[in-house]
């Protein structure tokens, strides 16, 4: 678990190749259980979203993305489709349907499966 969710932090900025399942969803739930922790300790601290907050969420904001653009990426589609959040509700449920669905088995245009995903 803790594997899948370092994996992104150590793929820092690589928007290319896929990510499976496990990899993207143990980061997003990390980076939510990491930013309620740390939207306490500000709140503790200043009344309020302070500095830590910004910069927690300033570091986490690259590996995120670049994640999101290689789930996409197993899924064979384009990272071009994140646009489609800026669609109110309805582009964040697509978003997660692609993201919850299974990736295409062995290589697609984006690369070879991640490690651990089915081959056939």
């Amino acid at each position: 678990m803790l594997n899948y969710a370092l994996m992104p932090l150590q793929k820092y900025a690589q928007f290319t190749g896929r990510s499976g399942r496990a990899e993207f969803w143990w980061y997003t739930l990390a980076t939510i259980i990491l930013n309620v922790v740390v939207q306490s300790v500000d709140g503790m601290i200043s009344g309020g979203p302070g500095i830590l907050t910004g910069l927690v969420a300033l570091a986490l904001f690259i590996p995120g993305l670049a994640v999101a653009f290689r789930r996409l990426h197993d899924t064979n589609r384009s990272a071009w489709w994140l646009l489609i959040s800026f669609v109110p509700l309805i582009g964040l449920v697509v978003l997660i349907v692609f993201w919850a669905s299974p990736g295409t088995p062995g290589s697609n245009n984006f690369g070879e499966a991640p490690a651990g995903a089915p081959t056939s």
